[in-house]
């Protein structure tokens, strides 16, 4: 291909473009570019930009003249005046969400449409009485069940699975099946206890969300007392403490089932309020109520005060403890220390605390302002905390080999929960109060670290120094003083201690945790105090903390088991440390990167610092320091990929290696800059889009050189360009995607061209047109195949613009590079459906006709085109028209072979473009050529496919041209071209 690309003078095309009748073409029409601007160039409007912008909001004034309307119209006297841009969508919308919407009407449980809208806007007022300051139940839930696992085998008793799955019709009478099974249900209820053993956890909570669907499905289909005997089977669990590690999980998954039972007995009550009128307002009052509601009411509550066993009576009350809105305005208020005070009749100290955060629980929903109620729940447990010791508690704890420090560690969900809700918003002196309490208890860990969770971390940063001190007096052998610290800095996190304590803090804290032995519990504590040492202190600190952690992780390879501490390490010391340069000057950093040595972990941090860097460096740096850092970790990115790695990642990686190469700069030091591409070059070679934006990068750099000399390079800055080009050259053939290489090729040529390296440029439009031979017929487009034909069609009208400008080789002949291209097309394999080779050849029409121009109408700045090297010689006239014949005729013969009836529509496509295409560059002057068009239109038009409308447009721009000077014999050719009708 290359050999053929390279004819000398004196040869057209070769045989087969050059065979079929020549039409003469003696030349293309004369253009006078300057003064086709200034005729087409768009009309300038002046413009005050102090008072007009596209983007401004619009502003209606009202007008003070009364006009006269129009007859049929009103005149309007009203206006309003906008300051800011309102949202067109929001206003049709009226501020609601149709999403938000669609989602609420997608309740399962609901079963009655018209209380959806009701329902939504309730639970809204309700949910609004505690603010979004307040962490609910529900993002605590997916911890406890993640924390709190077992590998023993746990029971459940079988007659409840029994319900499971088993809903009658809806609707459908009270049958002799119904019957015995009310008859099995009444037996349960007296106290059957057939237990169903040895279920795995994963199996223990499938059977749990059986019986929640179970519920929700008696329910909808009318048996409540079904719903109810389930609810009350379900809290009987919850006395059950044989595998006691499990007890927090097993409360999160029996009280989903309780609430969803609430849930569905108010809105079952609600609905009766409503009699077919008008729904309740938001704080309705008892006496709006009918009667049928509260009588319903009241027989839930009588049905559960039937409870024979303490814990269900106590647990399925809590849960419609909000139906007793409906019977009394008191009734909540009353009902609160009631069923606190019933806590007490229960034994088992962790059942208790769980009973007391469930109803702490439904007293924040329903009635969050009865703090009384939970600052007495917690003061009944602290009197009974004591419990915890006792003889009956570690007899159970020796039975299931449990130790004392994990069974304390059971206590903090709920009692976290409880300290939680009291100290939402609660005063500074009940918060001391609390405090005073710990004290009283001995600074019991197990408090001492509940109340580091939940109160305000404002709070417990501003006394930090009393909470170190009662940790100090804490007593270890239940609860370990690093978990204190570790609730203690976690707070700190959050909110900053007073200034003249800081040091002190980290250095008590500390002090504790680097004599910690066990490397896990070390890296739980090391990993909250890194931040507060991030936030607080200067490098010197932070560079301590990394060399302890290195000291403590480094043995026995303990870092292995703690790469997600590891990782939120370095994802804190670069959220708090923006400058780079600081950072890789931290001794330790890099030190501490070397202990991720599972190399999925570190790329991943890698990945993590990158991003950093990417998001905080402001200006481009060439700080030695960074280089070296952030070229290792670049390196470290790229060494990870391999046959198996995918297409996304690899891009994630390219991006991230390509905002670092983009951030160094060497500012004058060109040379150093072309340095580091070479090195990157080496160092990223299995990454095509680095390589890609390595040679973009070295281009540019080429094209500063040039501003920087004015065009007018010295003998060291043309060497050095040289180079650029001479590393883009060799750096091209090693990527694989071959449009990739054709665009490159095209682009560093014109950088060399722009240069004054003809011959590098010469050498890059030759490697070019050898390979488009090789441009495979489909390509992979974001992974999926697609015809290359339009990708190929761009390319080479983008080459044709080109090879405008460039100068003839003097050795190679006329035309060279237009003759080899054109070759190659001409042997390129189409499809056989495909016009757009034909399309190629009419875009070589419009080279050739502005290749014949006097002065071409764009130039490279010292660069002489062949407009200057020729000056309008005619033997380059006569190679030029005869270029143009034979392509004529190649385009002939082609829509000659679309005259069979199903080509025909491609027929008049193909000849209105050609027709188009003379229109615009021929001189019509030219009896031939002015017959050839003529005979274009009407074969456009000859089978009924031409557009009617694009025919009458391009007639009246004929017309209109035909009034310009010189463009007289346009005339005569519009009374040439009829208009044919399809009829």
């Amino acid at each position: 291909g290359s050999r053929r690309a390279l004819r000398g003078r004196g040869r057209a095309l070769g045989s087969p473009l050059a065979s079929g009748p020549p039409v003469t073409c003696r030349h293309a029409r004369s253009r006078n570019y300057v003064s086709e601007s200034e005729v087409y160039k768009l009309e300038s409007v002046p413009l005050d930009f102090g008072d007009y912008h596209p983007l401004k909001p619009i502003t209606v004034t009202e007008s003070k003249t009364k006009k006269m309307s129009r007859k049929g119209s009103t005149s309007s006297t009203s206006s309003s005046s906008s300051s800011s841009m309102m949202d067109p969508l929001s206003s049709v919308l009226d501020g609601t969400d149709p999403l938000s919407l669609f989602a609420a009407a997608a309740d399962p449980v609901t079963t009655t449409s018209t209380m959806d809208s009701t329902r939504k806007k309730r639970d809204k007022d309700d949910s609004s009485a505690v603010g979004s300051d307040f962490e609910p139940w529900s993002s605590k839930r997916s911890e406890i069940l993640a924390r709190y696992t077992t590998t023993e085998k746990l029971s459940i008793n079988s007659n409840i699975l029994s319900f499971a799955g088993k809903a009658a019709t809806p609707g459908s009478a009270v049958s002799e099946k119904v019957r015995t099974r009310l008859e099995e249900l009444d037996d349960l209820e007296e106290g059957s206890q057939k237990e169903l053993l040895n279920l795995t956890q994963q199996d223990y909570m499938n059977r749990i969300e059986e019986l929640n669907q179970s519920l929700k499905d008696a329910w909808s289909s009318d048996q409540k007392v079904k719903a109810l005997k389930i609810v009350i089977q379900c809290s009987k669990l919850l006395s059950d403490t044989t595998v006691i590690q499990f007890y927090p999980s097993k409360f999160v998954l029996i009280t989903d089932i309780l609430d969803t039972f609430g849930k569905l007995v108010y809105e079952r009550i609600l609905s009766m309020c409503m009699d077919n009128r008008a729904s309740l307002p938001d704080n309705f009052s008892p006496e709006s109520v009918n009667d049928t509601a509260k009588e319903t009411c009241l027989n839930w509550f009588f049905k559960i005060a039937s409870i024979r066993e303490l814990i269900p009576r106590l647990y399925v009350e809590a849960a419609i403890l909000k139906c007793n809105k409906f019977l009394s305005k008191m009734g909540i208020s009353e009902c609160l220390p009631r069923l606190t005070s019933m806590i007490r009749g229960i034994g088992d100290p962790l059942v208790a605390v769980y009973a007391r955060a469930y109803l702490c629980r439904v007293g924040m929903e329903v009635a969050p302002q009865l703090k009384e109620s939970l600052n007495k729940n917690f003061f009944d447990f602290l009197l009974t905390f004591k419990q915890i010791h006792g003889d009956t508690v570690q007899n159970q704890l020796v039975a299931q080999c449990v130790e004392i420090p994990l069974y304390l560690t059971l206590y903090s969900p709920a009692i976290d929960w409880i300290l939680q809700c009291i100290a939402y918003r609660a005063p500074e002196v009940l918060l001391t109060e609390m405090m005073e309490r710990c004290k009283k208890l001995g600074n019991n860990a197990l408090l001492l670290n509940s109340v580091m969770s939940a109160f305000r971390a404002e709070f417990i940063a501003a006394r930090s120094m009393d909470f170190i001190g009662m940790i100090k007096e804490c007593d270890e052998s239940g609860f370990p003083k690093h978990l204190l610290f570790r609730s203690l800095g976690l707070n700190l996190a959050l909110a900053d201690p007073p200034e003249n304590d800081r040091l002190q803090i980290l250095n008590e804290a500390w002090k504790v945790i680097t004599k910690l032995k066990n490397p896990q519990d070390y890296i739980n504590c090391a990993e909250v105090w890194v931040e507060y040492t991030c936030r607080h202190f200067t490098k010197r600190e932070v560079n301590t903390v990394l060399a302890d952690v290195i000291k403590h992780m480094t043995p026995d390879r303990a870092f292995e088991d703690a790469y997600p501490q590891l990782q939120s390490i370095i994802q804190k010391v670069i959220t708090y440390i923006h400058d780079f340069s600081l950072l890789f000057s931290v001794e330790k950093f890099l030190p501490f990167l070397d202990m991720f040595q599972k190399e999925c972990v570190r790329v991943e941090v890698c990945k993590c610092i990158m991003e950093a860097f990417i998001k905080h460096q402001q200006e481009s740096t060439k700080d030695p320091v960074i280089l070296n850092a952030l070229l290792h970790i670049c390196k470290t990115m790229h060494d990870s990929v391999n046959a198996l790695t995918l297409e996304d990642e690899k891009r994630m990686l390219a991006a991230l290696i390509n905002g670092f190469i983009k951030m160094v700069s060497f500012g004058r030091d060109f040379e150093q800059q072309l340095s580091f591409y070479v090195e990157a070059r080496s160092m990223f070679c299995n990454l095509e889009p680095v390589l890609v934006q390595l040679i973009h990068s070295v281009n540019q750099l080429a094209m500063e050189t040039r501003k920087v000399m004015k065009g007018n390079h010295s003998r060291k800055t043309a060497a050095f360009v040289r180079a650029c080009v001479a590393f883009c050259f060799i750096t091209i053939p090693s990527l694989s995607s071959i449009f990739a290489r054709l665009n490159l090729y095209l682009h560093s040529g014109q950088v060399a061209l722009a240069n004054q390296c003809l011959s590098q440029a010469d050498a890059f439009f030759k490697a070019a047109v050898s390979l488009v031979p090789e441009v495979p017929k489909m390509i992979n487009i974001d992974g999926k195949m697609r015809p290359s034909d339009s990708f190929l069609l761009e390319f080479l009208c983008n080459f044709f613009s080109t090879l405008l400008v460039v100068p003839d080789h003097p050795e190679q002949g006329v035309l060279f590079l237009v003759r080899g291209l054109l070759n190659v097309i001409q042997d390129y394999t189409w499809e056989d459906n495909s016009d757009d080779k034909i399309r190629i050849y009419t875009n070589v029409l419009h080279l050739l006709s502005a290749m014949t121009q006097e002065t071409y109408i764009y130039h490279v700045d010292k660069v002489d085109s062949n407009d200057t090297l020729y000056g309008g010689d005619s033997k380059f006239l006569a190679e030029i028209n005869k270029l143009c014949e034979t392509v004529i005729a190649q385009i002939l013969d082609h829509l000659k072979t679309l005259g069979k009836e199903e080509t025909l529509k491609r027929q008049s496509q193909l000849a209105l473009y050609f027709f188009n295409t003379i229109l615009a560059h021929g001189d019509l002057r030219n009896n031939k050529l002015n017959q050839l068009s003529v005979n274009l239109w009407n074969l456009a038009q000859k089978h009924g496919f031409a557009d009617t409308k694009t025919m009458v447009k391009t007639l009246e721009y004929i017309k209109r041209r035909s009034k310009q000077p010189e463009m007289s014999h346009f005339t005569d050719l519009a009374l040439r071209l009829p208009l044919q009708s399809r009829t």
